[in-house]
């Protein structure tokens, strides 16, 4: 008596690989869950693309115009060629000799560093009471911090110069300090009082049971939350003061004690302009604002959207 074999053993079966008719399993499968899919680009995405790049050559321009201006020599100023025959290096230390630059420079870093330091030292405070406690005109204060920013120097020039000149405060560092802290302070409250409005409160009240004092949650908790917005508020005010004129021109009338932009504009003259001189000296004051703000970019976008999403 013979006794077959159960058709369903494994002796019997024949093994068949995932990979011969294209499975759901192969490797090899169209419909594979491993297949890469190409990246493709649709028209919307090419349009973006192509209009950024247009935007940042347009941008970028002027300022490559202004180098290869400051390296030109002085004798090719007028030709129409984009490119000098010879890149004049010479012309940045000729316009830093023939000038008064270096005492601009360390003028304009003493006006700006002062400024910034007198901005944080009075919006901080301000900021923080705004932020956290609800006290009667808060609001109009509000309101009145941002109206201040609607008014520019130039209009109230005339009576500043009167003022600093009863004070016998011209041709003083100090008097730009207090006029660039006084037209940046307002923006720096405003910033500053978004970005620890979206702090909890309860964090410095977990600090405060802890013991810790008001202004010990102030600069343990606050201070290194809110330091994005800080950053803001600071490079803001730096970069404003870096680049003021007007008040610069007209309240410092010695030429060694003028700011870096003033002492820019006396490369123009009367009959004729030093055109790589005065681009060099541009490329010089621009240069450390733009170093600056490549470093601690990420900390001000971050600081700019505070207070956007509850």
């Amino acid at each position: 008596m013979k006794v077959s074999a159960p058709s369903g053993t494994p002796g019997d079966a024949v093994a068949k690989d995932p990979e011969d008719k294209g499975g759901k399993g192969g490797k090899s499968g169209k419909g594979g869950k491993g297949a890469a899919k190409p990246r493709r680009f649709g028209p919307r995405t090419l349009v973006t693309a192509a209009s950024a790049w247009m935007l940042a050559v347009i941008f970028i321009a002027p300022y490559l115009e202004m180098i290869i201006t400051a390296l030109r020599p002085a004798n090719e100023l007028r030709d129409r060629t984009y490119l000098p025959s010879s890149f004049e290096w010479k012309n940045f230390a000729d316009a830093w000799k023939q000038s008064t630059l270096a005492d601009n420079l360390q003028v304009t870093l003493l006006i700006a560093g002062g400024a910034t330091l007198l901005v944080l030292l009075v919006s901080l405070p301000a900021a923080y009471y705004t932020a956290r406690v609800r006290y009667r005109g808060r609001k109009a204060f509000l309101l009145l911090v941002l109206v201040t920013q609607m008014f520019q120097p130039t209009a109230l020039l005339i009576g500043l110069y009167r003022q600093f000149h009863q004070l016998d405060m011209l041709n003083s560092t100090w008097t730009l300090i207090l006029a660039n802290g006084a037209f940046n302070l307002a923006f720096a409250v405003w910033i500053l009082t978004a970005y620890i409005s979206s702090i909890p409160a309860e964090l410095e009240e977990a600090a405060m049971v802890d013991g810790t004092g008001r202004f010990g949650a102030l600069f343990r908790v606050t201070l290194p939350l809110a330091m994005p917005g800080v950053v803001t508020a600071l490079i803001f005010t730096f970069i404003s003061t870096w680049n003021e004129f007007v008040m610069g021109l007209t309240l410092m009338t010695e030429p060694e004690k003028q700011p870096l932009t003033v002492g820019i504009n006396n490369f123009i003259g009367n009959y004729t302009v030093e055109w790589n001189y005065l681009f060099a000296a541009s490329v010089v004051a621009i240069l450390p604002v733009v170093v600056l703000f490549a470093f601690i970019e990420r900390h001000v976008v971050s600081g700019l959207t505070a207070g956007s999403v509850k």
